[in-house]
C-alpha cells in the first residue's frame, strides 16, 4: 500500500510539474461530478418533507428552480471543464514525452549504450502497449478525485443521521451498521486482491514478444522494402508473422478467457454487494423512520445518501487501483529519466590555443564494454603529434572503433587513463572537451532538416562557410542542383519536398559537417566508404588541404589510403602491434604486410 501511495504521489507530483492547471481542472471536475448527485436527492427530500407538512406547488417553486437552475449552471461548468482539460492534456501529455526525449539526449552514451538502459527502454515499451501511457494518468484523474470527493460529501449528509443519541441504543440499527461495515469491508478487500491477481496476470502477458506486433505496428523502413522484393523475403516474414499471430490469437484467447473471468467475478460481486447494500440502507432507514428518529422526506435522502456512500467507497477502492497501476506503469519512465549520469564531468577548461597545440595520449588503457568480461582494448598506449595524421587498420572487431570512443570520452577507460597535454581528460569539463573533436562516425546519422542546419548541426548557419566545406567535401556541383540551395531539406521525413540522397552523398555531407565545426582534431571513420572511386581519390588528393593544420586520425579498410599518413597504427585483437609508417611496416613483413598484399593484388 505504501509503494502504491508513493508511485501514486510521484505522478501528481510530475502532473504538476508539467502544467498545474490541470490538477485544478481535474479536482473542479471530481467536486462538480461528485455534487450533482446529491442536488437531485436533497431536492427529493425537501420536497416530500414539505409535501408531508401541507405545502403546496408554490411553496415548493423556488426552491425546486434554483436546485434545478444550480444542476443546470454545473452540468454546464462540467461541460466548459471537460474542453479545458482536453487543452492541458494536449499540452501536458508532450511535456511529458519532451522531458523524456531530452533525457535521452543528455545521457551519457556508455548508459545510452548499455544492456540496462536498453532493458528499461523494453519495459517503458510494454508498460504503454496496455494503455495511453502517461495520459492516462491524466484522464483517470478526475475519477480518482471524485470518487474521493464524493465519500466525504456522503460522511459529511449522513453527519446527522450518525450524530442521533438514538440510533446507538438501538441493537438492530447497530446490527444493520456491523452488516453495512462487514460488507464494504469484505468487498474492498476481494476486489483489492482480484485486481492484483489480474494486473500480475496482464503483467505476464505484456512482456511477450511478438513478431506479429513488430511488424504490424513499428514504423516500417522503406529501405528494407529493396530487400523482401530482391531476395523474395515475403514468405520468411509471413512465416513468422502468422506464427506469431496464432500465439498471439492463443494468448489472447487466454487473455479473453481470463479477462472475462475476473470481470464476471468482479461484476458479479459487485452487483451483489451493492444489491444488499441499497436493500440494507432502505430497510435501516425506515426502521430508524419508524422509531421517529426522522420524516419522510429524510427516508429518501439518508437511504439514497448510504447507498452512494457505499457505492464511492468501492469506487474509490477501485480506482485507487487503477490509478496505482497507471502510476506503476510510468515507473519505468521515471527511472529513465532519472539514470544518474556515472562520467566524472571535470572542472579545468580546456585552453583555446589558435596554434592547436594539443597532445593526446592513451596510457596502457583497457576497456570492456558494460556487463561484459571481455576487454576490447587491452594495454593500448600511444600519443598523437600535433598536425599528425595517422591511419589505424585492422581487421573488423580489432577495436579500433571503441579506440575513437574512449578519446572523444563516449565511455571512459576501464583501466588506465587517456591524458590532453599531460592532464587526465576526465579532469575537464565533459562539454569543453569534446569542442576539440569533429568525427565523421561509420554510422553518422543525417537528420530530415535543411542541409545547411545539417552541416552546421544548428539553427544558425554561416552560408559561406558551410558551402565552402560542401565544396572541400566533393558535394559542391550537387549543391548547385538544389533547388533551395542550403535550405533544400533532406529526406522526406518533415518535408514531402525533401530531396533523397545517396550514401556517397551523406557522406560528403557528413565529412562537411566535420569540417564546420574546425575542431584541432578530426576523426574520420571509414569516411569513403559509401563514395565512387574518383571520389574517393579527390578526398585524398586535396586531403592535407582539407584538414589544415588539424591532428588528423583516420580509420579505414582501404589500406591504399594509408600511404598519405605520417604514422600507421596496426589493431589486432584489441592491441597495437605494429607502429609505424607505410614503407617501414612493409619491410617488418608482419600484419601490416599481410593485409596490404591481401589488397594489393587488386590494384596491380
Amino acid at each position: 500500500m505504501r509503494k502504491k501511495c508513493k508511485e501514486i504521489w510521484d505522478s501528481l507530483k510530475l502532473i504538476w510539474e508539467f502544467d498545474k492547471a490541470i490538477i485544478f481542472i481535474s479536482v473542479a471536475m471530481a467536486i462538480v461530478d461528485a455534487v450533482l448527485p446529491y442536488g437531485g436527492i436533497l431536492l427529493s427530500a425537501h420536497i416530500l418533507d414539505e409535501l408531508a407538512a401541507g405545502k403546496g406547488l408554490f411553496d415548493l417553486l423556488p426552491v425546486t428552480l434554483g436546485v434545478v437552475g444550480g444542476i443546470f449552471l454545473l452540468s454546464a461548468l462540467r461541460s466548459f471543464l471537460e474542453e479545458q482539460q482536453i487543452v492541458h492534456v494536449e499540452l501536458c501529455g508532450p511535456a511529458f514525452y519532451t522531458k523524456k526525449a531530452k533525457r535521452t539526449m543528455t545521457m551519457d552514451y556508455q548508459l545510452l549504450d548499455s544492456p540496462m538502459t536498453n532493458a528499461i527502454r523494453t519495459r517503458i515499451e510494454n508498460d504503454n502497449n496496455w494503455g495511453a501511457g502517461f495520459y492516462s494518468m491524466i484522464w483517470m484523474l478526475p475519477w480518482l478525485i471524485s470518487r474521493v470527493v464524493g465519500l466525504f460529501t456522503a460522511i459529511i449528509i449522513l453527519i446527522p443521521l450518525l450524530l442521533d443519541d438514538t440510533l446507538f441504543r438501538d441493537p438492530l440499527a447497530l446490527l444493520f451498521l456491523g452488516l453495512f461495515a462487514l460488507i464494504i469491508l469484505a468487498n474492498s478487500i476481494f476486489h483489492t486482491r482480484l485486481n492484483e491477481k489480474f494486473q500480475k496476470f496482464r503483467d505476464s502477458v505484456s512482456n511477450t514478444p511478438s513478431f506479429y506486433g513488430y511488424f504490424a505496428w513499428r514504423r516500417p523502413d522503406y529501405s528494407s522494402g529493396k530487400d523482401v522484393r530482391i531476395y523474395d523475403a515475403k514468405h520468411l516474414i509471413r512465416h513468422y508473422c502468422e506464427y506469431s499471430f496464432q500465439q498471439d490469437e492463443v494468448g489472447d484467447e487466454a487473455f479473453t478467457r481470463t479477462y472475462t473471468k475476473y470481470q464476471s467475478i468482479n461484476g458479479f460481486t459487485a452487483g451483489m454487494a451493492s444489491g444488499l447494500l441499497m436493500t440494507l440502507s432502505y430497510l435501516f432507514v425506515v426502521l430508524r423512520a419508524i422509531a421517529g428518529a426522522f420524516g419522510v422526506g429524510s427516508v429518501a435522502k439518508y437511504a439514497a445518501t448510504i447507498y452512494r456512500f457505499a457505492s464511492d467507497l468501492s469506487g474509490t477502492i477501485n480506482a485507487f487501483n487503477e490509478y496505482a497501476v497507471a502510476a506503476h506503469r510510468q515507473e519505468s519512465t521515471m527511472e529513465y529519466m532519472n539514470i544518474p549520469d556515472v562520467l566524472y564531468k571535470g572542472t579545468l577548461p580546456v585552453e583555446k590555443r589558435d596554434d592547436n597545440q594539443y597532445e593526446l595520449a592513451f596510457h596502457n588503457v583497457s576497456f570492456r564494454y558494460p556487463g561484459s568480461e571481455e576487454y576490447v582494448l587491452k594495454n593500448v598506449s600511444l600519443s598523437f603529434k600535433v598536425g599528425e595524421r595517422l591511419a589505424v587498420v585492422g581487421m573488423n572487431g580489432s577495436g579500433k572503433t571503441t579506440m575513437i570512443k574512449l578519446l572523444c570520452r563516449l565511455y571512459d577507460p576501464t583501466e588506465g587513463e587517456i591524458t590532453l597535454n599531460g592532464i587526465d581528460i576526465k579532469k575537464y569539463r565533459y562539454e569543453e572537451y569534446q569542442k576539440i573533436f569533429s568525427v565523421v562516425f561509420q554510422d553518422f546519422k543525417l537528420l530530415g532538416f535543411p542541409l545547411g542546419q545539417n552541416v552546421a548541426a544548428g539553427m544558425q548557419v554561416d552560408e559561406e562557410l558551410a558551402k565552402a566545406c560542401l565544396a572541400k567535401a566533393g558535394f559542391g556541383d550537387r549543391l548547385a542542383t538544389l533547388p533551395k540551395g542550403l535550405n533544400t531539406p533532406l529526406y522526406k521525413d518533415f518535408d514531402p519536398n525533401g530531396v533523397e540522397i545517396s550514401g556517397g552523398e551523406a557522406q560528403k555531407i557528413a565529412l562537411a559537417r566535420a569540417l564546420y565545426k574546425n575542431a584541432p582534431f578530426i576523426i574520420l571513420d571509414e569516411p569513403t566508404a559509401a563514395l565512387d572511386p574518383m571520389a574517393e581519390y579527390e578526398i585524398y588528393s586535396t586531403f592535407n588541404e582539407i584538414v589544415g593544420d588539424r591532428t588528423a586520425i583516420y580509420i579505414s579498410h582501404r589500406l591504399s589510403s594509408c600511404r598519405f599518413c605520417d604514422q600507421i597504427l596496426v589493431f589486432d585483437d584489441g592491441c597495437v602491434i605494429e607502429m609505424g609508417g607505410h614503407e617501414e611496416l612493409l619491410a617488418n613483413n608482419g600484419k601490416y604486410t599481410a593485409l596490404w598484399n591481401a589488397q594489393a593484388q587488386y590494384y596491380t
